[in-house]
């Protein structure tokens, strides 16, 4: 066995597995990943949470004693109970990193995607309800989303923004996050509000791979995670961050997400290996962690420099593919695919409360 999960451990690189089911708590499976495969967190999903429930007899006895009528609240129910006992397995870690490592991940309602006063009032409540100290809320990074994440942030809520594609989009976060600390700052409150940026990754190279040849297959995504990661970096430098770390902020990190290989022809530890870097995360599936821990190769920690990425961005620009418009596109369909998960996790609860009743 490979110990590349330890490797990237030790480069600084978090990984998180990017699934949660009742059966693998139950097992202690997740248990097993943290102490094996240097696993030190965990995010979730509406769709993970479908074929959770979907897939299995798991739920079934909860969803019977639900007490609510309503599958949107029985939902909440079994994910808040999923998370609780996730957060367990995950919190010496996060005593031991001092709040930095160690977290979990519930999403608001995918519903909310373009209503920001009801995505800050969801995630407020869902924050309270839970109770969990080593909990994100997932709030998407859209315009709207931008919104909810600087006044959630201010109100002291611990933020996981998902659904960022581009440099742009995971700026527009950044300034968001950063203003809700300085809202903070300005009323004397600790500015000890976590928070990450998850940067979707595999989704750019299935939306182009039909329209260039075989040999610019599996690139794009890569070049522009080179270009986030440089624009990370500057905010981490920038006097705006800094000012804030000095009053004792904590820097949004930055996340790999969506980080399964989804072309059978390339390595199935493609985003892992490539995407090695220091004070970032990277959640995976759990079939790309098992190959992670199998025969993983991280590559060069990534560069600062993204003159290269910037060229690999610019051969698919002269083809018509432009990363903002397209990062556009594909923030819009991965909002619409968890509406679609969300609407069947709720038709599955709908269902099966039928049946027991």
């Amino acid at each position: 066995m490979h110990d590349s999960a330890r490797t990237l451990n030790g480069l600084g690189q978090s990984l998180w597995l990017d699934n949660i089911t009742r059966g693998m708590l139950r097992a202690g499976t997740l248990e097993d990943y943290r102490d094996r495969c240097a696993v030190t967190g965990l995010t979730s999903n509406p769709t993970i949470f479908e074929h959770a429930i979907k897939g299995g007899d798991d739920y079934d006895a909860a969803i019977r004693a639900a007490a609510s009528t309503d599958p949107e609240a029985v939902f909440f129910d079994l994910a808040i109970d999923d998370l609780r006992n996730a957060a367990k397995v995950f919190e010496p870690i996060h005593q031991r990193t001092s709040g930095v490592d160690g977290w979990v991940s519930l999403e608001v309602s995918p519903l909310l995607a373009d209503d920001t006063a009801h995505t800050i009032e969801q995630a407020v409540a869902l924050h309270e309800r839970a109770g969990i100290a080593n909990l994100y809320i997932k709030v998407p990074g859209t315009t709207a989303g931008a919104g909810a994440i600087e006044e959630l942030i201010y109100r002291g809520v611990p933020i996981n923004v998902t659904l960022l594609f581009s440099p742009k989009q995971y700026q527009a976060v950044a300034d968001a996050y950063m203003k809700g600390l300085e809202r903070r700052l300005a009323e004397g409150l600790s500015l000890d509000v976590a928070s990450v940026a998850s940067v979707f990754i595999s989704r750019w190279d299935v939306k182009v791979a039909k329209a260039v040849p075989e040999e610019m297959h599996n690139q794009l995504g890569l070049a522009v995670a080179g270009s986030i990661y440089a624009r990370y970096r500057e905010v981490l430098a920038s006097p705006r961050m800094q000012r804030l770390m000095n009053e004792g902020a904590r820097p949004q990190r930055l996340l790999w997400a969506s980080t399964g290989t989804k072309d059978p022809a390339a390595s199935d530890t493609l985003y892992v290996d490539s995407l090695a870097a220091p004070f970032t995360v990277n959640t995976i599936p759990e079939k790309t962690l098992l190959a992670v821990v199998d025969h993983g190769q991280p590559g060069a920690l990534m560069s600062a420099d993204d003159s290269a990425a910037r060229a690999v961005q610019a051969s698919f620009a002269e083809r018509g593919l432009e990363v903002d418009p397209l990062a556009e596109t594909l923030q819009d369909e991965g909002a619409a695919s968890f509406v679609k998960s969300w609407n069947d996790l709720l038709d599955t609860i709908r269902q099966r409360m039928e049946k027991a009743a």
